[in-house]
């Protein structure tokens, strides 16, 4: 029995609008009965194509040729034929992949059966016997609006795919989460990867390149997580590591429950061929092997061709100049640092020969790579100075050494038994709660409470600081668990080191909280920023060996091999922090906030903490004084405080959100020249006797001694204290000071730099006066 209809069928499926034909029913019965007539007729009423078969073999043949939509196999009888195997002959062939296939059962005389064996044969669904015809009709009804209509829009999407496939663009889909799904092969090609082989992987774990500004993937997520598509130039990095410049446009893709449920990005690489060309016929002096070298730019990633190179005569000063900006033109590179130097050489062209060689020499400082580094004079000038720029701003002398340092402290990194106390913020005791009555205030004593804590002030002060700035309503986590991270990251900094100890991690984490309060930090600053700092200030220098990265370099240490030799401190800091956080719920912090703000948080919390490496202090510093100082400073003198918006765009631009966080970080790992002056003494005498230990260890195992006038028999204290003020704290706290407005610590830093000058000028070597 067969009927064929004509009418087509309109289904939606996204922005496609699909038209098919009425659904192909296959009927299996072995025999004819009430069962078997009902779907014949609700078939009939609801005008699909219907065909029976009798026997498995007419059925599979009948399948084979007509590719029905939805095939009904009667299971109520064994002895007839077996449905489940018929069901696996059926899912055998490739065209059954969008078939629904449902099984007829007996009504359940008692218990009800599993389906499970049901699905295993490839059934996508059961139908008790039911012969009503109206009850029939509803579910063909119910099949053709679910499953069916679903296997036709599956169907649909293998011809997009084909069409993705295709496609010479380079699309790639990934989940709300950020996991690759999908890639064409246009864009394996382009990027350089094997079929499948980025299936899967988060987008974090695929390289990015440096070439992007530091905060435009934060505002590539920030546009896309509000539904809104984004398009620009973003460079990505391909598998072999060479940056590709490519106009993108993601668009996120809402699904069930009206959220974001897939990104689909489509790139098209930017091809720099015709401004290269166009370059070239403007630049009337260049070779014809430049114009070579520039038309094959692109293959050859910018390499510059060295006969062309070098074979250029003296022919005036005029015409290498000319020489040059053509061939600077002629490079794709558009580093920032690239652009100024294309500016200056635009610039000599037409300049008088002094202003044409004093552009040379400027041209010489800016492509060395130490921009942001003083240079200083011969050592004979400033020990003290060299040492400590030696010792704090390089990774050590890179010479083989015989020794090999291994952490000896290595500390189990867990709570040890006998710090598992109950604590809470109402049971601290008395005379605790009372040491930190004054804690928002700079002069608090951090060393008081080091001693009534028990050398542990930074559980303590950890709790009432972040209880202060709502930290665990911010990360939606018990206090309990926030006093159980406080007690494990405290266990994991080293009690024995003289300075690097939790009382420092205390201190910092008070000098963050104290500037996080100051206005124009308040207004630059959004919520999770602070708890990011607060939360950096805390781990900074947890598992501190007490040394310094140099040493570490020199000795071979395990944390410089795996390090690379490159901020091999700050890394392990911030490492091990995340480590000790995330292993075990009692103390994860992190536990309960959602999946993209755990990473945007987590990308902070890091970048502060790498701050602290101070290979890149200069750089840090001038970098703040050139975006936000100075800008700052010309709207005030423009026409005072009332231009609000240039204000409010200075202080809350990612990027300089960025460079307020490093500063803030920094002022506070440092500050102690501008604390009162008995906790600068104190501190100063912490410092100097770690890096007296440190000398003498270098003495002791013959390693190359890092900061010599750090012998405990020859060092001057005052001296050494008057060279670190003057080369690194002065600037930055007078810029610091500007931004915050922090007066009771310049006056703390002017007492503390006459207090040394004075023991200097007297040559005295101590702390402090003898007594009188």
């Amino acid at each position: 029995m067969e009927r064929f209809p004509t009418t087509l069928t309109e289904v939606q499926f996204g922005p496609m609008k699909l038209f098919k034909d009425p659904l192909q029913v296959l009927l299996v019965f072995a025999k004819e009965d009430s069962q078997s007539n009902g779907f014949c007729w609700a078939c009939e009423k609801a005008t699909f194509r219907c065909s029976m078969a009798r026997t498995p073999e007419s059925a599979l043949e009948c399948f084979l040729e007509k590719h029905h939509d939805l095939v009904i196999i009667d299971h109520r009888h064994s002895r007839h034929f077996d449905a489940e195997a018929l069901c696996r002959s059926i899912r055998a062939v490739n065209s059954s992949e969008n078939t629904v296939i449902v099984a007829v059962v007996k009504r359940p005389d008692r218990e009800e059966a599993s389906v499970m064996p049901l699905i295993n044969a490839g059934f996508n669904r059961r139908y008790v016997e039911n012969a009503n015809m109206m009850a029939c009709y509803n579910e063909l009804l119910q099949l053709e609006h679910g499953e069916v209509r679903a296997q036709f829009k599956l169907r649909a999407g293998n011809a997009i795919f084909t069409a993705l496939e295709q496609s010479q663009e380079a699309i790639e889909i990934t989940s709300e989460d950020q996991v690759i799904q999908y890639v064409n092969p246009a864009y394996e090609s382009i990027m350089g990867y094997q079929q499948g082989e980025l299936i899967g992987k988060e987008i974090i774990e695929v390289p990015k390149s440096e070439k992007n500004k530091p905060d435009l993937l934060e505002t590539i997520n920030s546009c896309i997580r509000k539904g809104k598509e984004w398009q620009g130039i973003y460079y990505a990095k391909k598998k072999n590591g060479d940056s590709i410049q490519q106009n993108v446009k993601i668009t996120p893709v809402i699904g069930q429950g009206g959220k974001i449920r897939h990104y689909v990005s489509i790139n098209w690489p930017l091809n720099d061929n015709n401004k290269s060309d166009k370059t070239s016929e403007r630049v009337q002096a260049e070779s014809q092997t430049d114009i070579q070298s520039s038309k094959h730019k692109d293959r050859r990633k910018g390499s510059l061709d060295v006969r062309s190179t070098t074979s250029r005569g003296s022919d005036g000063s005029s015409q290498r100049r000319h020489s040059s900006m053509a061939r600077i033109h002629s490079m794709t590179i558009e580093a920032p640092i690239t652009k100024v130097i294309n500016i200056i050489n635009a610039a000599q062209e037409s300049s008088p020969m002094p202003v044409a060689e004093a552009l040379d020499r400027v041209l010489e400082i800016l492509r060395t790579t130490e921009l942001y580094s003083p240079q200083l004079g011969t050592k004979d000038e400033d020990p003290h100075t060299n040492d400590l720029v030696g010792g704090l701003m390089t990774d050590g002398l890179r010479r083989l050494s015989g020794n090999e340092y291994i952490l000896s402290t290595k500390q189990p990194h867990h709570i040890p038994s006998h710090l598992i106390t109950p604590l809470s913020l109402n049971d601290i005791p008395p005379r605790i709660a009372q040491t930190m009555e004054n804690e928002d205030s700079w002069d608090f004593d951090i060393v008081n409470l080091e001693a009534a804590t028990l050398k542990r002030p930074l559980t303590y002060l950890g709790l009432k600081i972040f209880s202060r700035f709502g930290v665990c309503e911010f990360l939606n986590c018990p206090e309990a668990t926030l006093r159980s991270w406080l007690q494990v990251i405290e266990a994991n900094y080293h009690s024995t080191n003289s300075y690097h100890n939790s009382s420092h991690a205390a201190d910092v984490l008070h000098a963050t909280a104290y500037f996080l309060c100051k206005e124009r930090v308040k207004q630059s600053l959004d919520p999770i920023d602070e708890v990011a700092a607060l939360i950096a200030a805390t781990v900074h220098d947890v598992d501190h060996p007490g040394r310094t990265n140099s040493f570490l370099c020199n000795a071979g240490s395990e944390l410089a091999i795996l390090y690379n030799d490159t901020a091999v401190l700050e890394s392990h800091h911030a490492a091990l922090a995340f480590q000790i956080t995330t292993r075990d719920d009692k103390c994860n912090i992190f536990k309960n906030i959602e999946r993209n703000e755990y990473r945007t948080l987590r990308q902070a919390i890091i970048d502060m903490v790498l701050a602290t490496e101070m290979t890149k202090h200069f750089e840090h510093v001038n970098k703040f004084v050139n975006s936000i100082n100075k800008p700052l400073a010309a709207l005030e003198e423009n026409g005072g405080n009332s231009d609000e918006e240039n204000v409010k765009s200075i202080l809350t631009s990612p990027e300089n959100r960025i460079l307020v966080k490093r500063m803030l970080i920094k002022c506070a790992d440092i500050s102690n020249p501008c604390r009162p002056q008995e906790l600068c003494i104190e501190w100063a005498g912490r410092i100097s006797e770690e890096y007296f230990a440190q000398t003498d260890e270098e003495k002791r195992q013959g390693l190359p001694v890092v900061m010599p006038v750090f012998d405990r028999n020859t060092c001057s204290i005052p001296k050494s204290q008057i060279s670190f003020i003057d080369y690194f704290i002065t600037d930055m706290f007078d810029a610091w000071d500007a931004f915050a407005d922090l007066p009771n610590l310049m006056q703390h830093l002017d007492n503390n730099f006459k207090y040394w000058k004075g023991l200097d000028e007297r040559k005295l070597h101590s702390l402090r006066p003898p007594p009188e």
